[in-house]
């Protein structure tokens, strides 16, 4: 890295905050997808929006690549660094600025986990909905990047549904709102465009969030299957019965294995799938469906039933859902957590066809999935250290991304498609939906320097090869993009 953009980096961050050190940059240097790796040229942990925004002007003016990062969960490379450019961390940025229960609002920065969120507005009856299995860990300027989902989604919906404003960094290092916090604002939604952009659109540093009212009563149910086709037939029964869980969620048996080894959450035994169903609201509402629900589930098969019968026992049931992704290291040297949906009809069809690509190429294959709204996250397991092993498990993922798109499904559903899927997006997009995307992004940053390499196959318009710096978009030199 260039000693004139250390120096005035560190002018701007303070030295305590910049990292140069060979060593300790190859601590940022994948996130929680780690078959990607590079090392930053430098990282910064700016402590402030302002800090943020002179750190991106300084890029900018000496066309130096840049990337934001979070807690480095993420699960598609998508805070994947780049070698010549700087990677800006937002973990130190980690108050909550304000709660406003009357609104049912609150204002975070970016490094504020999300699980602090709803700690943080339980005094006043109220929680944050989006909970993604990292919670404890993941930070809500993150959730923003890939509008992470969670169990909950089915319900409560996705980050995009509970975020009202935004307050962002431009990739010309300008600070400024979009939205006005009431989720209402007339005009272009620039909120809905910037949540999910991966952060290749600007830099969050403050969000206003929605508060949701904590429900009157929650049961968790847990049914055993010996099959994933007969808990896949319950979950279409119970969303084709007219209920809408909380959420839904499904693990086979490789999976329960993984957590078993983990955790020991003590599933029912010699069961071929486990379903997690959980309901929420009005006390009469949740007794009445939890009625249909173990109904259903018997009518299909269920040959054991649990309810939660307080706060531990929930917590007991969804431990094991909750560490599936970590566990599975417990039986496997290495995997690839994909991410992929169909709709819920093409659940039994597709799990079937996982299920003989896995025994066709000897590779396992643990599945775990948020079954009511097709949101898959099937695990390749490989031994990294066994030639070609590695190689097998990337094309047997691939596969499973071409089995979703061959079912009207989609190559990501909450994890985003960053570094590891971008090829997979012409599978799914023609050229002139491609091109739209990237006019889009052109208009933010025409220049290309803002998480670059990401989400779009390479090379494209805006300077997506490194070391490359293409001609703007025609519209963009032309100036008719001026209108976005």
């Amino acid at each position: 890295m260039d000693d004139k953009v250390v120096s005035r980096l560190t002018e701007i961050c303070g030295a305590d905050d910049v990292i140069t050190d060979p060593q300790q940059l190859r601590t940022y240097e994948c996130d929680g997808l780690t078959a990607h790796r590079c090392s930053p040229g430098l990282v910064v942990l700016p402590r402030s929006a302002e800090q943020i925004a002179a750190v991106v002007a300084e890029c900018a003016a000496r066309q130096v690549p840049f990337v934001a990062r979070g807690s480095g969960t993420g699960l598609s490379g998508g805070a994947l660094p780049r070698a010549d450019g700087v990677l800006i961390v937002t973990a130190k940025m980690r108050r909550i600025l304000a709660i406003d229960p009357a609104s049912r609002r609150a204002v975070v920065e970016p490094g504020v986990t999300n699980l602090a969120v709803s700690k943080a507005a339980e005094p006043y009856g109220l929680f944050y909905a989006p909970d993604p299995s990292s919670q404890i860990v993941c930070s809500v300027g993150g959730n923003v990047a890939e509008n992470s989902g969670g169990a909950h989604c089915l319900k409560h919906g996705f980050t995009t549904h509970h975020v009202t404003g935004l307050q962002i960094v431009t990739p010309q290092g300008e600070l400024t709102w979009l939205g006005d916090g009431t989720g209402a604002a007339p005009g272009y939604d620039l909120v809905g465009a910037f949540t999910g952009s991966e952060g290749t659109l600007g830099i969050v540093t403050k969000i206003v969030v929605k508060l949701t009212p904590i429900p009157e009563t929650v049961t968790t149910l847990l049914a055993a299957f010996t099959s994933m086709g007969a808990g896949g037939a319950a979950v279409s029964a119970i969303i084709g019965s007219g209920i809408v869980p909380g959420a839904i969620e499904m693990m086979d048996a490789l999976a329960i294995e993984a957590a078993e080894a983990a955790v020991a959450c003590r599933y029912p035994e010699g069961a071929g799938a486990v379903l997690i169903v959980e309901l929420d609201g009005a006390e009469a509402d949740v007794a009445r469906e939890t009625a249909a629900v173990r109904e259903i589930c018997e009518a299909e098969g269920a040959y054991e039933i649990r309810a939660a019968r307080d706060a531990a026992e929930r917590a007991a049931i969804w431990t094991g859902r909750k560490s599936a992704f970590a566990a599975v290291g417990r039986i496997s040297p290495a995997y690839i957590v994909q991410d992929g949906v169909v709709p819920r009809t093409a659940l039994p069809k597709v799990l079937d066809r996982i299920s003989e690509l896995s025994a066709q190429t000897g590779i396992r294959v643990a599945n775990v999935f948020h079954a009511g709204d097709g949101n898959l996250h099937p695990l390749v397991l490989f031994d990294d250290k066994a030639a070609g092993e590695q190689e097998a498990a990337e094309e047997l993922s691939g596969a499973i991304l071409d089995l979703c798109i061959e079912h009207g499904g989609s190559i990501t559903g909450e994890h985003g498609v960053g570094a590891d899927k971008s090829r997979y997006m012409p599978k799914m997009f023609g050229a002139d939906d491609l091109d739209t995307m990237q006019l889009l992004r052109c208009a933010f940053d025409p220049a290309g320097l803002c998480n670059p390499g990401k989400v779009f196959p390479t090379p494209r318009l805006c300077g997506e090869v490194p070391g490359v710096r293409h001609a703007p978009h025609p519209l963009v030199a032309s100036g008719v993009i001026d209108q976005f």
